[in-house]
């Protein structure tokens, strides 16, 4: 029975964390776990065959960290298919070894174990497939509950490849697509199903999800939440769901991180959401070290009360991840199975997001700013033609600032390269601005490029009743996801009846249906034409708006402002239209929100409509439209909002250098920066109390949780653009830096992802520390040379991966032995602050910024 068919069934339980089961098994600190499928393939298929005899039906395949980083992409002894290809084959073995328990072989799991030497032994070990028993298991008949007439599924199990992806790191979106391929294309005919897991950046798994889609296995999504519910990279599990459920995952869910009882908030969301299966993996509680070995607080019995309450909420697909044994396993699948799951329904929810978070159409009317447009506005087409990207992107800033839900990007010049120059501006958009983006453009090239790299779920401008269209547009929303707005004009042109517009409305959501694409993904736009050419013009596209909304039960939107095209004063047309069309039903407007008399009519109808709580925003508004001043002839402002600017008391000449840095205006900081510097202001003055300031701003929001990884990152980028300028003139007048102290950083021996370690490092650089970065996979000993050539007293190590804490904790104790004056740092997915006490780390830091704060602390000390 496919997985996917099982899954409408009733529960489904994965096995559990494998980590601290191969620590005790032997694995050694820095060792590679997937190594194993080929040197230790019996102890892999036992500890799968355990997992089983528990009652789990989907096991993992011991390949979480196997990608091309660590193992090279080719047909050597440890190369990826080989260590893949075993990996499943383990996985198999103990499903037959459970299919022949009744005729198995005592002895299989006690013959000694010998390392095979050449692939030759690999290939003999992993064909054979000799019997196993539950006697010969760790958990015997007696006690187990699989039942051999249920499915069992291998899983072919993807975990992150420890970089950020572009513009955050420095790992190109199709390069990390390739490497997930390979990984797909070396597992996939072996596998059931291929699930991606502890995925903590949405844009890292799009990648894996695209590669994995290729295989046409089911494929499903697991994501790792720190304690607020978000991913390191700002989106909370609505907007996982939204991207996820557009990538058309077949379940998804949360792994890692937390246990389950920390859980619950987040599981709540994800199935209050999602209209596929939820998946739920918690780790067993917290960690903590003994004797070299790392342990977790929560036990079986403990973890089944949860886990009952879990499937109560509605998760479906339920399992363990670190910590996690088979009789975790057994409490939960032994104590779920006696349940009725909650019955899978669509949720009809119309989401669409950025990279941190989600928006929802069919509450209250959604604003679109319509800046980032050619159209009428000659600034903007010289600004394309140059590739002015400053100008651009501040277009974007600006209607963020002015309250816009969403940007519509539309690049369209005849003269220039739209498809390079949609994809450059929604890339540098993205980097700065973490609106919802709507790609504008009739060229399918530009909208495929555009909606393959950009991160999230984008609204898709648009579709049209014309055949040609809907098969050019509806398979690249099917793809990639997106709310496709959905013009009412076909091959016979615009009809001049409501019910004409309505008729092709009713026709584009069963074509779209046909591309397996869900009404609650279409907007209908009934096109709103100018009264000064077409009296009547503005009746017929409300009546439409009321049949859209009461006759189809449907979404729609508007380019509100076409409706005076011709006219004089036209913001009052507009305005008074817009307000017409929201009382009849109008969900979305693409409109200007620099426009005060729009604003006005906004603020006041969500007021009156009581769509506006305590008409907090309308009371809001009313203290901002004070400070603005309408431009009579264009009815925008000549002031922004005050909320427009960031939030700073120092210096007035420091404050546009501020602002750019917060925003991450990186070519915009360096050109602000040689500005002061030719003004002769010193450079320790412009670092202090700009460059400095601007960070302090930004990294006290990301404590707060107001502001998220990627804002963080790219205001360090700007920084680093002014340092750079700074440097330079130092270079130039024979000056020297001033350096805060130096300090070594290193993720540890056998692990590769160095994440968490890079951006530790560009806020250290950026606050004006040396850092010596050893880099990923680093030996103790290397570590303990260089803080003793380098006279280091501070060192930040990092690590991911359970298995590889037992090699932070080894590091630690050489260091503490052979420097004893010298002073550890500790952080990653896997640590607490009791887990680094217990390894005798001298500080825990959450997160970068914490890190930062400490750094400065210690080396203040030193002084």
């Amino acid at each position: 029975m496919d997985i996917r068919e099982r899954l409408q069934k009733g529960f489904v339980f994965f096995d559990g964390g494998f980590g601290t089961l191969l620590q005790a098994a032997g694995l050694k600190p820095g060792e590679l776990p997937e190594r194993w499928n080929l040197e230790k393939p019996e102890t892999i298929s036992k500890l799968h065959y355990d997992y089983l005899l528990a009652g789990a039906n989907i096991l993992k395949t011991n390949t979480f960290g196997a990608n091309s980083f660590k193992y090279p992409n080719d047909e050597s002894e440890y190369g990826l298919k080989n260590v893949v290809t075993a990996g499943i084959g383990c996985a198999r073995r103990a499903i037959e070894m459970l299919e022949q328990r009744e005729n198995a072989d005592d002895d299989f799991f006690s013959f000694q174990e010998k390392k095979p030497s050449g692939q030759d032994a690999h290939s003999r070990e992993r064909n054979q497939l000799p019997a196993a028993t539950a006697r010969g298991a760790s958990m015997s008949q007696a006690t187990c509950y699989s039942d051999i007439s249920e499915d069992h599924y291998v899983a072919l199990d993807i975990g992150s490849l420890g970089k950020l992806l572009k513009p955050l790191g420095d790992l190109e979106f199709e390069r990390a697509y390739e490497i997930f391929k390979e990984i797909v294309d070396a597992g996939k005919d072996g596998a059931d199903l291929i699930l991606i897991e502890t995925m903590n950046d949405i844009y890292e798994a799009k990648a894996a999800v695209l590669a994995a889609k290729t295989s046409g296995l089911p494929v499903f999504l697991t994501t790792a939440y720190d304690e607020s519910g978000k991913l390191l990279t700002g989106a909370d599990p609505r907007t996982v769901v939204a991207i996820a459920e557009g990538l058309n995952v077949d379940a998804v869910g949360v792994n890692c991180s937390l246990g389950p009882e920390e859980m619950m908030d987040i599981v709540d969301e994800l199935c209050k959401y999602a209209s596929v299966p939820v998946i739920v993996n918690p780790n067993a509680g917290l960690p903590r070290s003994e004797n070299g070995r790392t342990v977790y607080d929560v036990g079986p019995e403990d973890f089944r009360g949860s886990m009952i309450k879990i499937a109560g909420k509605g998760a479906r697909v339920l399992g363990g991840c670190c910590g996690t044994t088979p009789a975790h396993i057994k409490a939960m699948s032994e104590a779920v199975r006696k349940l009725t799951p909650l019955p899978l329904c669509e949720k009809e929810y119309t989401l669409i997001s950025s990279y941190t978070h989600s928006v929802e159409f069919g509450k209250k009317p959604i604003l679109i700013g319509e800046r980032i447009n050619p159209t009428g506005k000659k600034r903007f087409k010289e600004a394309l033609r140059a590739a002015d990207m400053d100008y651009i992107l501040q277009q974007g800033l600006n209607q963020q600032d002015q309250r816009a839900d969403v940007l519509d990007v539309n690049v369209g010049l005849p003269e220039i390269d739209e498809p390079q120059m949609m994809e450059d501006v929604v890339c540098a958009l993205q980097a700065i601005c973490d609106l919802p983006l709507q790609i504008d453009t009739t060229d399918p090239v530009a909208m495929e490029r555009a909606l393959r790299l950009y991160n999230g779920k984008a609204m898709i401008n648009s579709v049209n009743g014309k055949a040609e269209v809907m098969e050019q547009v509806f398979p690249l929303a099917k793809k990639y996801g997106g709310l496709v707005v959905a013009l009412t004009i076909d091959e016979d042109g615009i009809p001049s009846t409501a019910e004409g517009r309505i008729k092709i409305a009713e026709n584009i959501y069963k074509k779209a249906t046909e591309y397996g694409i869900k009404k609650k993904d279409i907007i209908i736009d009934p096109l709103a034409m100018s009264i000064s050419a077409e009296a009547d013009s503005a009746k017929v596209t409300l009546r439409a708006l009321e049949l859209i909304r009461d006759r189809l039960h449907g979404l729609s939107s508007l380019g509100v402002s076409n409706i005076s095209f011709g006219l004089p004063e036209r913001e009052l047309v507009n305005s008074v239209f817009f307000a017409m069309a929201m009382n009849s039903g109008l969900n979305a407007a693409i409109m200007n929100p620099a426009s005060v008399e729009m604003m006005k009519a906004y603020y006041s109808f969500c007021a009156l409509r009581n769509l506006d709580d305590n008409c907090t925003e309308y009371i809001d508004f009313a203290g901002r439209y004070r400070e603005m001043v309408p431009d009579k002839k264009e009815g925008t402002t000549e002031k922004k909002p005050a909320a427009s600017s960031v939030e700073y008391e120092g210096d007035e000449k420091y404050r546009e250098l501020v602002t750019a840095i917060a925003k991450g205006m990186k070519d915009r900081a360096g050109a602000l920066t040689g500005e002061l510097l030719g003004e002769g202001i010193p450079s320790m003055d412009i670092i202090n109390n700009g460059l400095i300031t601007a960070l302090d701003i930004v990294g006290k929001g990301f404590e707060k949780k107001t502001v998220f990884l990627p804002q963080l990152l790219m205001s360090a980028e700007a920084a680093g653009g002014a340092f750079d300028v700074i440097r330079e003139e130092m270079r130039k007048s024979g000056k020297k830096q001033e350096i805060k102290g130096r300090m070594i950083l290193a993720t540890v021996k056998g692990d590769i992802h160095d994440i968490g370690k890079n951006i530790v490092r560009v806020l250290l650089e950026n606050y004006g520390f040396d850092v010596i970065d050893l880099g990923k996979d680093v030996p103790p000993e290397l570590i303990l040379e260089t803080a003793k050539k380098e006279n280091i007293k501070l060192v930040g190590l990092s690590a991911l991966m359970t298995t590889t804490v037992p090699a932070m904790e080894e590091t630690i104790k050489l260091l503490n032995r052979e420097l004893p004056d010298v002073k550890t740092v500790v952080g990653g997915a896997v640590m607490t602050g009791e887990y680094a006490k217990m390894i005798n780390a001298d500080r825990y830091c959450k997160d970068a910024m914490e890190t930062v704060r400490y750094a400065e602390e210690f080396f203040a000390g030193e002084q």
